[in-house]
């Protein structure tokens, strides 16, 4: 595969442009490297993925912003990419409270014109991240990808409803195929420092409370790192080809289509509790915390869990990574990267 990765420089594109180079593919990897989050981590995720042997000839990085659409443009029309892997977006369901206007230029000006590159120049798959924020106030858990996703509660995740719906109207109109993945709480060495975490960890290591809400009250499913690398690596080569037509008008699932278009959710499938996911890190790191007990905050949800039962069935993605193994590798990452 000759591949676009956008995002690259983030958490999961990071590990994902990783493991495709390791197998001998060629990455193209773009990212705007805002300020987000701190830029030199970066910057050194990039630096590990330029240094790697295979990188010399296979891996080119581009600093660029997707709502460009010159520059996307010309990237598509230069590259000739046979997959891309949209994982670039403005991320955090609280910093939408704040900077909506950055979610809608990174979301959906850029996500359309990675559409727009995949149009013209016509790619075998469109994959592109969606989130479990989609799911927003529904209350049936597991979340089903055949549960209607209307009622989102944060900016964020209507962007990444709406994601799903552009690419649908491309798979429909241009015959695209595409895949929405819908991830569950992602972590694992080289997290972003803003995610739960990394902040527990920095908080805990420096004797400082943690800030926890709706004290406690929480459950969500984490999913490891390398887990959701291998899910996105499956479904790479199974390109959707849409459902043929049935004559007795019988309704589709709202996660398939007629369209060469798909959703799926990729999580753990196994929830775990604020509390426990605390009591993991405390003992990884051999500190017990102090605890700021606090309310819910505004587009939060207090439960997550994926069914993944179509992603299983569709590409034999079993999540392998136990809780107190994922957060030990991060601690370990954590303690050599920062030194501590």
């Amino acid at each position: 595969m000759h591949l676009l990765i956008t995002g690259v420089a983030g958490f999961i594109g990071y590990h994902l442009a990783a493991r495709l180079l390791d197998e001998g593919h060629s990455v193209v990897g773009i990212d705007n490297m805002n300020d987000y989050y701190s830029v030199s981590l970066k910057e050194d995720r990039v630096e590990n993925l330029s240094s790697l042997p295979q990188a010399k000839k296979q891996f080119r990085f581009i600093k660029m912003d997707l709502a460009d659409a010159k520059a996307v443009s010309a990237l598509f029309a230069e590259e000739h990419f046979s997959h891309v892997v949209n994982l670039a977006a403005q991320a955090g369901v609280r910093y939408s409270l704040i900077n909506p206007q950055s979610y809608i230029s990174s979301n959906l000006v850029g996500f359309a014109n990675i559409l727009e590159g995949c149009r013209h120049n016509p790619v075998k798959h469109l994959v592109f991240a969606s989130s479990s924020s989609v799911y927003g106030l529904n209350t049936k858990q597991p979340y089903s990808v055949s549960d209607n996703v209307d009622h989102p509660v944060s900016l964020y995740a209507a962007t990444k409803k709406s994601n799903e719906l552009m690419a649908h109207a491309y798979s429909h109109l241009y015959d695209t195929p595409a895949t929405g993945l819908r991830f569950f709480t992602v972590y694992g060495p080289w997290g972003r420092p803003d995610m739960a975490l990394h902040l527990f960890t920095t908080a805990i290591l420096k004797g400082e409370p943690i800030k926890v809400f709706n004290k406690g009250q929480m459950r969500r499913d984490f999913t490891y790192i390398d887990d959701i690398v291998e899910g996105v690596v499956r479904i790479l080569g199974k390109p959707p080809v849409g459902i043929p037509r049935q004559n007795n008008g019988a309704p589709l699932s709202p996660s398939t289509s007629f369209a060469p278009w798909h959703i799926y959710n990729i999580g753990n499938n196994q929830p775990v509790s604020l509390m426990e996911f605390i009591n993991t890190i405390e003992e990884a790191v051999g500190v017990k915390s102090k605890k700021e007990m606090l309310p819910m905050q505004p587009g939060d949800v207090e439960s997550t869990w994926a069914d993944i039962d179509d992603l299983t069935d569709a590409t034999g993605f079993t999540p392998k990574t136990s809780l107190k193994e994922g957060i030990g590798h991060f601690v370990r990452w954590y303690r050599s990267y920062y030194s501590l």
